[in-house]
């Protein structure tokens, strides 16, 4: 189904602990709230009351060094989400390794470089950028829902790498929770070499079954030709559009060329910078 839809980026949300929480637990758990902009909720009932019930949509769980994400929809069982790198890593061990990386490849990516990632999401490909562009390079993450931008930069503050490379980059990475077509508008031109767009496909990789949650929290809004835009002017570089292979997006955005593994199931659309 065509991703038309009205964005759904103000959940009801709320903040708690597990029911055995520490005091600093709390403590964190309420900053965390207030920063957010979400009520803080003492963790007297079940997770099942609030959500099931409806008082909230999405319940953010403070847990020792952990951050979990509960979502519900009307009609479906709520979804647990948390955050980790997924196919970063071994990404990132197949480029220490010497391989190469598609979106590496048509991103131009150089140590140094600096790039947005305007739909970060849960940031795997934030990870591969900050990795490549390494610690004199910079990589900022740009996430419209609040409730995956707070998952999102938790994760990269706080979660242990499988190896050093992946945990650095992480550290590395700067997630702003905006909406992109916002930022764009309002960014400096040429303030970033590449910009980046991940968006949720028209039509979801049958063989992406993991990643079937998050969609629930997505922000279904698609790139527009405006965007585009806005993006080739703030851009030093180019700006790359990652999209499932054969999708009419590309044509539709008037992408200058399109790259990707011939093997592969999805592809890139690449527009240069404007002069």
């Amino acid at each position: 189904m065509e991703a038309t839809a009205e964005a759904k980026v103000a959940w009801r949300s709320c903040v708690t602990t597990s029911r055995q929480a520490r005091s600093q637990e709390e403590e964190v758990a309420r900053a965390l709230a207030a920063e957010l902009g979400v009520p803080f909720e003492p963790r007297r009932q079940s997770l099942d009351h609030w959500l099931a019930g409806g008082q909230y949509e999405a319940v953010l769980v403070v847990n020792r060094e952990h951050l979990t994400l509960w979502v519900a929809r009307a009609g479906r069982q709520p979804e647990r989400l948390f955050f980790h790198p997924s196919t970063s890593v071994q990404r990132v061990k197949g480029l220490l390794r010497g391989g190469s990386d598609p979106m590496v490849r048509a991103m131009g990516l150089e140590p140094g470089m600096s790039v947005l990632d305007a739909t970060v999401g849960v940031g795997s490909d934030a990870i591969v950028a900050s990795f490549v562009v390494g610690p004199q390079g910079r990589v900022v993450g740009l996430e419209s829902v609040r409730e995956l931008a707070a998952l999102t930069r938790w994760g990269m503050a706080h979660y242990q790498g499988p190896i050093p490379a992946v945990e650095e980059a992480m550290r590395r990475i700067e997630i702003l929770h905006t909406d992109h077509g916002s930022f764009l508008a309002q960014a400096e031109a040429k303030s970033f070499d590449v910009i980046y767009f991940d968006p949720m496909f028209r039509d979801p990789v049958a063989q992406s079954a993991p990643m079937a949650p998050w969609r629930l929290l997505a922000d279904p809004r698609p790139v527009t030709p405006e965007v585009i835009a806005q993006a080739r002017r703030v851009a030093r570089r180019r700006v790359v559009l990652k999209e499932r292979k054969g999708s009419p997006v590309f044509e539709e955005l008037g992408a200058q060329h399109v790259e990707g593994r011939r093997s592969g199931r999805v592809a890139y659309g690449i527009w240069e910078a404007l002069p």
